[in-house]
């Protein structure tokens, strides 16, 4: 039950950052559910290789490049989605910050199973 509610509210925030970012587009719910859960699975498999390929720009740009690396994420899900675009890498960035700051809201929303012991 976890899993479907944290799926909504990723849903919600890629719906905020493509309401907020100009560079985002989506053509309806489904397409934005779908890249949701794209987003997910490729942040669950990819992201970890990617970030251990990168870790040593990760740590001399003081995990800055770690925003890069989401945007990475962003548009490879733009590329796999039909119904779900970017327009350029700067969109990407920019949406990556947003997407964040706006998962860390909503997932503070969820309480973990650590939190109901």
């Amino acid at each position: 039950m976890r899993l479907i509610i944290h799926w909504i509210l990723n849903t919600l925030a890629l719906f905020v950052v493509a309401y907020v970012v100009p560079g985002f587009y989506y053509r309806d719910w489904i397409a934005l559910a779908i890249a949701a859960a794209v987003l997910g699975l490729l942040n669950t498999i990819v992201r970890p290789m990617l970030y251990v390929l990168t870790l040593p720009i990760t740590i001399v740009t003081l995990g800055l490049f770690l925003i890069v690396l989401n945007a990475i994420m962003l548009k490879l899900t733009a590329a796999i989605v039909p119904g779900f675009a970017i327009d350029g890498w700067w969109w990407a960035i920019l949406g990556a910050l947003l997407l964040s700051i706006v998962s860390m809201v909503t997932n503070a929303l969820v309480p973990s199973k650590e939190d109901k012991r």
